[in-house]
């Protein structure tokens, strides 16, 4: 059957440029019979060859791309080659232990996470045209990296938009699913059946370490913390005390067993909404030496930016009134829309409302496991700045 082909307004060149999604509302013609999930040719308006993807019309991203080339064979081997090539990429980045082995477009292919826990797999697929590659990829995985053990986390609730079931459970034999990794020197517990996404967050591993920068002898607090990340690293770099906060009751049970696996006697953690917090702490003067601010992702869509902004400014205009002269902020933001410039933005005017200056002491993102692929600012979420409280 010959390939079906999509002709599609890019007004932009975006999808020139990289970009690999192709709305439904950019699509002009549509030629050629097709299934949900099977690739097409994808050509601009004036005829020129754009690349293939996947297409799904039960999604508002009806096409995602998978190669720029029209006549290349998208097929087993191509998928599998993908695979591959992200691994050895690991690899040459000195990754063996814990990682994100496959992080969607920014390995070229998009809807497809795969994080590595020691020897074991957490994969999701989060669309209906990688799951169409489900046998290939997993067995794939199982050639290249050959795991111990593969979970498979379906469970995430974007799959509903590409109209697909939730599930998770194991692919092939069993195993127990709470795992101990090592980050920077500590051992973390990490659940890939129950923990959140994939089972545990990977991509802060290069900002926890520069905790040990700022941590000596301090007082910290770490607000959402979860499962303890910087307040751990906080008190194995030397804090003299440290106090993490979090809404979910679950995720301060698991940064409480974190510590008292690493013997870290110098932190305790406790379930409080932290905005409640930091106003309660500000009204009574309370101070902290370091604060650290790793919230969930507060814009999940463009249209939301705008409540996130003042969200994000108020937590830390609240955080800059509880830490005095000499210590030091530390606040993140996982939102891709809260753009590098915007956050810089939102704290520089927290800052000036709170009458404190701040002096940049260093500024992070996401490790080379978390690439970011350029034409596709989506690959690029993460901000961490450290900063000092003049």
């Amino acid at each position: 059957m010959a390939q079906a082909r999509i002709s599609v307004n890019d007004t932009h060149d975006r999808i020139l440029r990289g970009h690999p999604w192709v709305f439904g509302n950019q699509i002009t013609k549509e030629e050629g019979p097709y299934e949900p999930g099977d690739i097409v040719q994808v050509f601009d308006a004036k005829g020129r060859p754009l690349g293939q993807g996947y297409i799904n019309p039960a999604s508002l991203i009806r096409v995602r791309m998978l190669t720029p080339h029209v006549e290349e064979r998208i097929n087993s081997a191509f998928i599998a080659a993908r695979v591959e090539r992200a691994w050895k990429y690991r690899q040459r980045m000195g990754y063996t232990g814990s990682c994100r082995m496959i992080f969607s477009e920014a390995d070229q292919l998009p809807g497809l996470i795969v994080d590595k826990f020691n020897e074991v797999l957490s994969v999701q697929f989060l669309t209906l045209g990688m799951e169409r590659w489900k046998e290939v990829i997993l067995e794939a995985l199982m050639e290249v990296v050959k795991p111990t053990g593969i979970y498979i986390r379906n469970d995430v609730p974007i799959r509903e938009k590409e109209g697909l079931e939730l599930y998770k459970g194991f692919h092939g034999k069993p195993f127990p699913t709470d795992l101990l990794i090592d980050e920077n020197g500590l051992k973390l517990h990490v659940d890939v059946g129950e923990g959140q996404k994939t089972g545990h967050f990977l991509d802060q591993v290069q900002n926890h370490a520069q905790m040990a920068r700022i941590s000596a002898g301090q007082s910290v607090l770490d607000c959402f913390t979860h499962t303890g990340g910087f307040g751990l690293h906080a008190a194995k770099y030397g804090a003299a005390e440290v106090l993490g906060l979090d809404i979910s009751s679950d995720a301060v049970a698991q940064a409480t067993r974190n510590a008292a696996t690493n013997e870290l006697k110098n932190c305790r953690f406790q379930v409080a909404n932290v905005f409640d917090h930091l106003t309660e702490m500000s009204r009574k003067g309370q101070q902290w030496d370091v604060i650290v601010l790793d919230p969930p992702a507060f814009a999940k869509s463009r249209g939301a930016i705008d409540n996130a902004y003042r969200g994000y400014k108020e937590i830390n205009l609240r955080a800059l009134k509880c830490i005095p002269s000499g210590g030091f902020l530390v606040t993140c933001s996982c939102s891709q829309h809260m753009t590098t410039d915007l956050f810089r933005k939102m704290i520089a005017e927290a800052a000036r409302d709170a009458g404190r200056r701040l002096r940049e002491v260093y500024i992070g993102g996401q490790p080379p496991d978390h690439p970011v692929l350029w034409g596709v600012p989506e690959t690029h979420y993460l901000k961490c700045f450290m900063l000092e409280v003049l």
